[in-house]
């Protein structure tokens, strides 16, 4: 587990230092403060743009007067002596970099040390908000298992860009290469079966553990994914068949992609959806209350799945108690509890009054944070 945390002009921190110990660590303070900026740092060790989805030259420190974010740094100590990094050195350079003890790595071996999972406010109304935020929701928990899939979801964007780059320049009066379309296809149609297979077995993973938290006080979910290859993977097509149907679905989509200057077809445009178990609706139409229970009882779940994985989970709430009751934040705070005795797991949550993780006291560490800086309560 993460034993210390260091930030080095990242966001609002000019310099911080942060040692967790064991427990669950409550950051409180007033809006502004700099409570996300420090998950959003913690959910920078996976592969990723992390929870705010920023840019990497987006994160460092400004000071007034400064057109440009200063090079920046997060970096952590775990139990067993690893030191892990990442960030923008100087020089000019603008991309993010990861190092692990010292030594520059490629950022998807940060899943082999943990492995972070978070809710935030964005997702309180995740069911009812766009398609392709819950896909990517969603591909966050199928990655965080199967670090594979965070590979295979890349190399799928990087050839659908450069597909829609060719149609589209086609649809303008260009020349595509109908050789280079065919390539391209053949890698996003290889790309796609694997992500459709993943996505499918984490499903089915993820719903076993959500029906197994019955005894909660959190509403289940019925979870399905709305997409052509996963329905055919799930029916027990082959991968080389779904392949075969995405390839063709591909080449047949050209002419429209080109014309609309988006990409139509594909596991991209595939949608998670939900049902509210109890209430047999779909979660879509909950309050933001219900949707925040929803998420929270599905990040519980993939905790349950990580749990048992040489990677450590860590959890990252951010404005965890808003919109839950007495009986589900108690329920909340429990279980972080016993998932951090039981498991290993090391939860970080945010909220702007300390008397709403009451629950907690004793239980947990407090910390104040204030103009960028933190102090212990």
């Amino acid at each position: 587990m993460i034993t210390a945390l260091t930030l080095t002009d990242f966001r609002s921190y000019g310099a911080a230092r942060l040692e967790p110990g064991a427990g669950p660590v409550v950051l409180h303070g007033p809006n502004g403060a700099g409570k996300t900026n420090l998950l959003e740092a913690l959910s920078l060790l996976t592969p990723g743009k992390g929870l705010r989805g920023a840019t990497a030259a987006e994160m460092g420190r400004r000071e007034p007067g400064e057109a440009s974010g200063r090079p920046w740094a997060v970096a952590v100590e775990l139990d067993d002596d690893t030191r892990l990094g990442t960030g923008v050195p100087g020089g000019g350079a603008a991309r993010r970099i990861v190092r692990i003890n010292g030594e520059t790595a490629q950022p998807g071996r940060l899943l082999e040390y943990l492995r972070p999972v978070w809710a935030t406010p964005d997702q309180d109304r995740l069911f009812s908000d766009a398609r392709a935020d819950r896909l990517r929701f969603f591909d966050r928990l199928v990655f965080a298992a199967l670090p594979d899939h965070a590979a295979a979801v890349a190399a799928y964007d990087k050839a659908l860009r450069e597909r829609l780059r060719l149609l589209v320049q086609a649809a303008d009066g260009g020349e595509a290469d109908p050789l280079w379309l065919d390539a391209l296809e053949g890698r996003l149609a290889e790309a796609g079966a694997r992500i459709a297979e993943a996505r499918v077995a984490a499903l089915a993973t993820l719903q076993s553990a959500i029906d197994g938290r019955g005894d909660r006080p959190f509403p289940q979910a019925d979870l399905g994914l709305a997409g052509e290859a996963e329905q055919q993977t799930a029916s027990g097509v082959a991968s080389a068949e779904v392949e075969v149907s995405l390839r063709e679905g591909l080449a047949r989509a050209r002419a429209r992609d080109g014309a609309a200057g988006r990409s139509l077809f594909g596991p991209h445009r595939t949608d998670l959806t939900a049902l509210h178990r109890e209430k047999n609706r779909p979660a879509a139409e909950g309050s933001s209350g219900e949707q925040k229970a929803l998420v929270l009882n599905l990040v519980l779940a993939q905790i349950t799945r990580l749990a048992h994985q040489t990677a450590r989970p860590m959890l990252l709430l951010d404005e965890a108690p808003a919109h839950l009751d007495a009986a589900r934040r108690a329920a909340l705070f429990d279980e972080i509890e016993v998932l951090g005795r039981e498991h290993g797991l090391q939860a970080f949550m945010t909220g702007t009054e300390r008397p709403l993780f009451e629950g907690l006291e004793g239980r947990a560490r407090f910390v104040r944070v204030a103009a960028g800086g933190l102090a212990e309560d």
